[in-house]
Order: C-alpha cells, then structure tokens, then sequence
C-alpha cells in the first residue's frame, strides 16, 4: 500500500488508528483480489487468511455476551474481534446502509466497546467506516431521567 493512501487510512486523532488502518489494509487486499461478487463467508476466510499474513491476533465469529442493565440476555457473533479491541463486522451488499451502520453501532454499545469496523466487499470498491461508541448527549440524558 502506498504511503499516501496509508496516510488516508490512519489518523492518529482516532484511538487505535494505527490497528484499523492495518485492518483496512487487510480488507483492501482481500478485496483487490477476490473484487466484489462473492458470499460473505468468502471474504471473512479471506481476510482471517490476510490478517494472519499480516501478525494480526484475531478470533472468528467471536461469540460476544450482550447485556441489559448488567444482565446476559444472549449472545451474538461477531464476525471478527481483533488484538482484543476491535469489532470488526463484514457485509458483501452492494452499498452500506444506515440500518448497517446502526447494527455495528448498538454492538459497540452492547459489548461495551469503544470502536469498530464495518466493511463492505459487495461493492466495486471496497467500502469501510470507522465506527465510535456515541457519547450521550445531555438532553438524551434528561429526557430518560423524566
């Protein structure tokens, strides 16, 4: 990867930049060689194969608890969990939609964690966002108290 295109990729004012912007990597080189066409499970062995080439510590269909109010309610597998700190959720559609974008956020909320990815290799280029746990805003916070 280019040093311009990696300095497009890690912004060090994201917390672990350096691990996502290896993790796009990944995904930009499982993508320029398979391209975009194939099932989701197809580009999750892909990317696991490239994220081992790459010294990535990482689990697979990562089973994860999910809590409410301090209670396991049940589980959900995540497609990828990396170095310990980094959901990573894959989808091959033709375009990413807020309803993806909203899932991969309330699983940051519900596994607790601060940031993730969500990847898309079903378009012709490959599509990735950079998800944060959303701070609550004060008027959220007083509304749920009243």
């Amino acid at each position: 990867m280019n040093t311009m295109m990696m300095n497009n990729i890690v912004n060090e004012k994201y917390k672990f930049s350096g691990l996502t912007g290896k993790i796009i990597g990944c995904a930009m080189e499982v993508h320029r060689i398979l391209g975009n066409g194939f099932q989701e499970v197809i580009y999750q062995r892909a990317l696991a194969i490239e994220m081992t080439r790459q010294n990535l510590s990482f689990s697979r269909e990562h089973v994860m608890q999910i809590f409410y109010k301090g209670e396991a309610i049940g589980t959900r597998r995540v497609d990828f969990f990396v170095e310990g700190k980094i959901m990573v959720e894959i989808k091959a559609v033709v375009q990413l939609e807020d309803v993806h974008l909203a899932q991969a956020i309330n699983y940051l909320e519900a596994y607790g964690l601060e940031i993730g990815l969500l990847i898309n290799f079903g378009n012709t280029s490959l599509q990735f966002k950079r998800v944060m746990k959303p701070k609550k805003s004060q008027s959220i916070n007083k509304s749920e108290k009243s």
